[in-house]
């Protein structure tokens, strides 16, 4: 708007000018004013264009999603884009159906349309109902469907085509400054209307004396025009139009690096949010740990042995055969995994970690995976979900009868059992004994820190039917595993940044509490005062219980979703702690959608999750966490750096204009000049400063949390003192320049200007290098690490340069002399000791 403004005036004046003086030289004050525009309007859009060439990238990166195909008889992942009609797509609880196609087989499989119908009960789909839709999800089962349309045609594709996505709501931060940035208009409206006033009542004082009230000249009405762009520019000066552009490109600059860091930012809000972070609940298996499981240890026949590639001989010698067969049938039955061969031959085990690690054992033994499932028909298929904590399949045996195999949390499992298979073969009631024996294996495995999981067997009636749900007791337990799951490396030293952050990092598992409590301590997140809970005790605790215990939790174990939204919930609401909350499964939505910022896993994670999340951890590693919260850190920092140096030369324009138009009848800094200063001050300062990269620094110190000022104390500190020093200083060259340059004759007052012109643009050059840091001394740490900075310093001052010394007829400028050029320079970076003394200042 005021740009417009600003280019009425432009075409007003090319007009008087011309009338007057003729063409060119009555033009080059409103051209002048034209190229000033067009200069501010060219690098807006291109910062504008290069950060939507980024979300475009950001939005490829959000709908990277591979799926599980068999295509030519060949099972193999690919992308959701290279799907073709006639595909298999192999899905599972938590993923989205991503065309549209047809059901081959599967079970219990329940389809959520709620995206495309808005009706929120899910569909049951099977060989009656076989219809899937693109864009819906998997809420239960596992199933294989055939595509039959993809892309546009499909109904999701459809749908979308009749809409245009929108862009990110605003975040707090954006809202924030779009505040303060209104204020700063108001002021910078009221000071422009009383300058302009003050500066018409002077040129009519001047006229009333002289008797021409009524007679107006050409160059008196050029004036006039001169006085209403000076009013205009001033209210340019004071929209700080450049405090959403610098939270923008702040924000779309950490979302790039972040990307290169492993961290898909999904809604922009998140990276300043998890700047504020206090807390994190982090699930253990995958995030704090690699994910590459192998099964160590197991208890069969309740014999312990050592699982390893040299003793596999020994190890099936010391089990009975019949014991050997079950184990081989539960293990390569009852999976959500599958042992293929890839397009160069090679054996591919597919599935989740913990599968894949079962599946090798199996193996070790050796097992024949496709032996095994063609030697019995399965009948029913139970997935695991996290509520159960299990997974179930029924099998029609090769001589008839029914057998269901259950495998799960050793605790869950290994209460359903009355039987067990003794060192014999022979299954024997479950006597006292036999439950302390395996209960203290499952004990000592997990203070091993290894993942427990029982494997159980029970015969059932011929009357069993497939809509039944699978027994939950009456089993005969075949045996125990022990799955080494290694943490990441630099998850203990992450951690420990936390600390030193004033984060406090908790673990949320579904696993047993003891391998939970083993790993928490390898991490450093479980320390002597605190406690570990299980998510039972958790759900029982009253509100004044949860009080007092939620503060000490550091290790939460057999937690339910609802369990991980319910502590999310209380440290937000009770303790108004500001949560990041990382989720894999499907059940995690409610929590992820409950935090502050929902961290969802990029390899483990389903697509439900996926969707609830505001940051996509692509690499499902901690370490990449800390990093979003010190990239989030960096953003707000950097916007407040930016905030500092903005005020401080909208404070300095507004007071040195209005001043001298008050008492001298004249701006020191014309339309031209000040349009340049507001470039330097928005656009080029918000690519400087708002793209700093962030330091170790920044996790030494305490997170701002709900309640912080954005504008602090110490910035006020800065701003005022760096504002009276600038001020000052161009005060006194507008009263003694002349006599200290012993400057007369007809261009004294235009020397005169142009020395204030520089020294003004000089000290906000030195100034935005005291801004980089506002409380270190040390500002040159780390300054050619930023080549944007440097670039951008440096062309300012190549600008500048430029502007004096060759652009005079349109800025209002003429050239300077050496010891000219020196003192202006000199002026500039006064500011900078200045700013060291006031960073001293306690505040």
């Amino acid at each position: 708007m005021t740009l417009m403004i600003l280019g009425v005036c432009a075409f007003v004046s090319l007009i008087v000018g011309i009338a007057m003086e003729g063409w060119p030289k009555g033009a080059h004050d409103g051209l002048g004013i034209v190229a000033s525009i067009l200069l501010v309007v060219f690098v807006t859009a291109t910062s504008d264009y290069r950060q939507s060439l980024q979300f475009k990238d950001l939005d490829k990166e959000k709908k990277k999603i591979t799926i599980q195909v068999t295509r030519n008889a060949c099972r193999q992942k690919m992308s959701i884009y290279d799907l073709l009609p006639g595909d298999i797509v192999h899905l599972n609880i938590g993923e989205q159906v991503p065309a549209d196609g047809l059901f081959v087989s599967g079970f219990s499989v329940l389809i959520d349309e709620s995206s495309l119908t808005g009706e929120s009960e899910p569909v049951m789909v099977n060989a009656d109902n076989p219809f899937m839709l693109s864009g819906t999800k998997l809420q239960d089962g596992s199933c294989k469907m055939i595509v039959a349309t993809v892309g546009m045609r499909t109904q999701w594709g459809k749908l979308m085509a009749t809409l245009s996505e929108g862009g990110d709501d605003e975040t707090p931060l954006q809202v924030k400054l779009n505040g303060v940035a209104t204020i700063i208009g108001k002021v910078g409206l009221f000071f422009a209307v009383v300058t302009f006033a003050v500066l018409v009542q002077g040129l009519f004082v001047s006229k009333l004396q002289e008797g021409t009230i009524w007679s107006w000249s050409g160059d008196e009405a050029l004036k006039m025009l001169e006085f209403f762009a000076v009013a205009v520019t001033i209210v340019v000066v004071a929209v700080p139009e450049g405090l959403p552009l610098a939270v923008t490109l702040s924000l779309a600059f950490a979302m790039k690096k972040m990307m290169n860091d492993k961290a898909l930012v999904r809604h922009l809000a998140a990276c300043e949010t998890m700047g504020s972070a206090t807390s994190i609940c982090s699930d253990k298996t995958g995030t704090l740990t690699t994910n590459h499981m192998t099964v160590v240890k197991s208890c069969i026949c309740m014999g312990v042995n050592e699982v390893g590639n040299d003793n596999k001989a020994s190890f099936c010698s010391e089990i009975p055969e019949s014991a050997v067969k079950l184990l081989l049938q539960s293990i390569f039955t009852n999976t959500g995994g599958e042992i293929v061969i890839n397009k160069d031959g090679k054996r591919e085990i597919l599935g989740t970690p913990t599968e894949t690690a079962l599946l090798e054992f199996g193996l070790s033994l050796g097992g024949d995976s496709q032996a095994e499932r063609q030697a019995s028909k399965l009948i029913k298929v139970e997935p695991f979900n996290s509520t159960k904590k299990r997974m179930g399949v029924v099998l029609e045996l090769p001589k008839g009868g029914l057998r269901a195999h259950t495998k799960g949390a050793s605790e869950i499992v290994l209460a359903g059992c009355d039987k067990v298979i003794n060192s014999n073969g022979e299954v024997v009631p479950l006597d006292e004994e036999s439950i302390n024996h395996l209960n203290a294996t499952i004990n000592q495995f997990a203070n091993e820190s290894l993942r427990t999981l029982c494997l159980a067997y029970m015969e059932l009636e011929n009357g069993f039917s497939p809509n039944n749900a699978l027994p939950v007791s009456g089993y005969t337990c075949i045996g125990i595993v022990g799955i080494k799951d290694p943490v990441r490396t630099g998850v203990k030293e992450s951690v420990a940044t936390c600390r030193s952050a004033g984060i406090t990092v908790r673990m949320v598992t579904g696993d047993n509490i003891n391998t939970a409590k083993a790993i928490a301590r390898e991490c450093g997140i479980l320390t002597d005062d605190g406690i570990a809970i299980e998510g039972p005790d958790f759900r029982e605790k009253s509100q004044e219980e949860m009080f007092t215990l939620i503060p000490k939790i550091q290790v939460m174990a057999r937690s339910s979703p609802m369990d991980k939204h319910t502590l999310v919930k209380q440290l937000r609401t009770t303790f108004d702690e500001v949560v990041a909350v990382t989720g894999d499964g499907t059940n995690d939505a409610p929590a992820l959608h409950e935090a502050d910022i929902g961290l969802a896993m990029g390899i483990a994670g389903t697509e439900v999750a996926k969707e609830s999340a505001d940051v996509i951890i692509l690499d499902d590693n901690f370490s990449t966490i800390v990093t979003v919260a010190k990239w989030g850190r960096s953003v707000y920092i950097n916007i407040q750096k930016f905030v500092q140096f903005q005020l401080t030369v909208n404070i300095v324009a507004l007071i040195v204009n209005f001043s001298s138009a008050c008492l001298t009848g004249s701006a020191p800094l014309t339309a031209v000049q000040l349009l340049w200063v507001n470039m330097i001050m928005d656009t080029l300062g918000a690519l400087a400063l708002a793209t700093e990269p962030p330091t170790d620094e920044l996790m030494k110190r305490s997170p701002v949390g709900k309640k912080g000022n954005f504008i602090s104390n110490v910035m006020w500190r800065n701003i005022l003192g760096q504002s009276f020093y600038q001020f000052m200083v161009i005060w006194y060259l507008q009263a003694k320049g002349k006599a200290m340059f012993i400057l007369d004759g007809p261009d004294s007052n235009l020397i005169l200007n142009t020395l204030i012109f520089n020294s003004f643009v000089f000290c906000q050059v030195f100034n935005e290098i005291s801004s980089r840091n506002m409380e270190e001394i040390n500002v040159f740490k780390g300054i050619l690490d930023n080549y944007v900075f440097v670039v951008v310093l440096s062309s300012t001052a190549v600008f500048q340069v430029i502007i004096i010394e060759f652009l005079g007829t349109f800025a209002s400028t003429t050239p300077l002399t050496c010891s000219q050029w020196f003192l202006s320079v000199f002026i500039g970076f006064l500011g900078m000791p200045i700013a060291a003394v006031l960073k001293t200042i306690p505040v």
